[in-house]
C-alpha cells in the first residue's frame, strides 16, 4: 500500500510538471503570434502612413501621384489596394469609381486580387470583389456571386457592388433571385438591378417563360426596370394563382403604366378576397386616367375603396390624389362621410392644398 502511494504521489508529480510545461510553452506561443501580429501591423501603418496621401492626390487626379503608385514595389500593391478600394464599399461616387478603375489598371491589381479572394480576411476578399467589378473582370462572376453567400455582410456588400460594376447579363438571375435576400444590403441589391436599365427587361422576360417557381422576384425586377413591353406578362400574372405573384404583377403594372387591356386587368383585381392584392390594385390606378383617359370610371370604382381596410383605403386615396379633377371630385364628397373614410379623405384634399 506504501509502495501504490509512493507511485501515485511520484505520478502527480509528473502530472503537475508537465502541465506547467504546457502553460509555459501555450504562453511562449501566444506572445510569439501577439508580438508577430503587432510588428506586421506596425508595417501595415507604415505602408498605409506613405500611400494614404499619394492615394488621395491621385484620386484627385494628380498626375505625379499616380505615377508614384505605379512604380510602387509590388510587395505593397497589397496594401495600396485596399487603401483605393475599402472606401469603395460605402462610398459610390461615380467620379471616385473611375478614378479608381483607372489606377487599378495601372497597378495591374487582377492577380493580387485572385490572392485576396482566397484570403480568410473578409476585408481581403472584399477589396478582391471590387477589383473584379472595377475592372469588369466578366470571368470572376461565378466568383463574384458565390460571394453572395460569405459569411461576412462586408463581402456580401462588395460582391452586390462588384455585381453593379461587371454588368454582365450572366449575372443577371442570380441577382433576381436574390433581390429581396434580407441578408443582402438592400439598396446595393437595388443598385445591383438598376445597373441593367431597361437592357434587362428582355433578359427577365425570357426568364420568367422558363422559370415560375421565381415570378414574384421577375415582377419585382420589373417593377424597376420594366416599360410597356413587360405589360402583357404582367397582366397574365395578375391572376396567378398565388397571391404574391399578383401583388408583385400589380405594382409592377403601376411602374410601367396602364393602357386599356392592364387598366381592365387592375380594376377586376380590386374585387379580390386578398386584401393585399386589392391594395396592390389601387395603388396601381393611381396613373390610369392619364394612360386611359377613364379617369371618371377609375375614380367612381376607387372611392368606394375608402371605407375598406387601412392599407386598400390608403392606396385608393393616394391614387384619387394623383388622379387630377376626377379623384378630387370623389375625395370631396368622402370627406362628408364620417368615419375614418371621410377622414383620410379630408387629409388627401390638405394635402393637395398645402402643395
Amino acid at each position: 500500500m506504501t509502495g501504490f502511494l509512493a507511485t501515485l504521489e511520484q505520478l502527480s508529480s509528473w502530472l503537475i510538471w508537465l502541465a506547467g510545461l504546457l502553460t509555459a510553452v501555450v504562453t511562449v506561443a501566444l506572445v510569439v503570434e501577439r508580438t508577430t501580429i503587432l510588428v506586421r501591423s506596425l508595417l501595415r501603418w507604415r505602408v498605409e502612413q506613405r500611400y494614404e496621401p499619394l492615394v488621395r492626390r491621385a484620386l484627385a487626379g494628380d498626375e505625379e501621384a499616380h505615377r508614384a503608385l505605379g512604380e510602387s514595389p509590388a510587395r505593397h500593391r497589397l496594401v495600396i489596394a485596399a487603401l483605393l478600394l475599402l472606401p469603395l464599399i460605402d462610398d459610390r461616387d461615380p467620379r471616385r469609381i473611375a478614378r479608381t478603375r483607372t489606377l487599378v489598371g495601372t497597378l495591374r491589381l487582377a492577380s493580387v486580387a485572385d490572392r485576396y479572394l482566397r484570403s480568410r480576411l473578409s476585408w481581403r476578399r472584399a477589396v478582391a470583389l471590387h477589383v473584379f467589378g472595377l475592372i469588369q473582370e466578366r470571368q470572376r462572376a461565378g466568383a463574384i456571386v458565390a460571394a453572395l453567400d460569405d459569411p461576412h455582410d462586408d463581402v456580401r456588400s462588395a460582391a452586390l457592388d462588384a455585381l453593379t460594376d461587371l454588368q454582365d447579363p450572366a449575372t443577371l438571375p442570380a441577382i433576381v433571385v436574390r433581390l429581396h435576400d434580407a441578408s443582402l444590403h438592400r439598396a446595393r441589391r437595388l443598385a445591383a438591378l438598376t445597373a441593367f436599365g431597361s437592357q434587362a427587361e428582355p433578359l427577365l422576360l425570357e426568364l420568367a417563360e422558363v422559370d415560375s417557381q421565381h415570378r414574384v422576384h421577375i415582377a419585382q425586377a420589373l417593377a424597376i426596370c420594366g416599360t410597356a413591353r413587360s405589360r402583357p406578362t404582367l397582366c397574365r400574372w395578375s391572376d396567378d394563382a398565388r397571391p404574391e405573384v399578383r401583388i408583385a404583377a400589380l405594382d409592377a403594372l403601376g411602374h410601367v403604366g396602364l393602357d386599356d387591356i392592364a387598366a381592365h386587368c387592375t380594376l377586376r383585381a380590386l374585387a379580390s378576397d386578398d386584401s393585399h392584392v386589392r391594395a396592390a390594385a389601387a395603388r396601381a390606378l393611381r396613373g390610369c386616367s392619364q394612360a386611359t383617359g377613364k379617369a371618371a370610371d377609375v375614380a367612381t370604382r376607387l372611392a368606394p375603396l375608402l371605407e375598406d381596410v387601412w392599407e386598400v383605403a390608403v392606396g385608393a386615396a393616394e391614387s384619387l390624389h394623383a388622379m387630377g379633377p376626377a379623384g378630387l371630385d370623389e375625395l370631396q364628397r368622402r370627406a362628408q362621410h364620417p368615419g375614418v373614410a371621410g377622414a383620410l379623405a379630408k387629409q388627401k384634399l390638405w394635402q393637395r392644398v398645402a402643395t
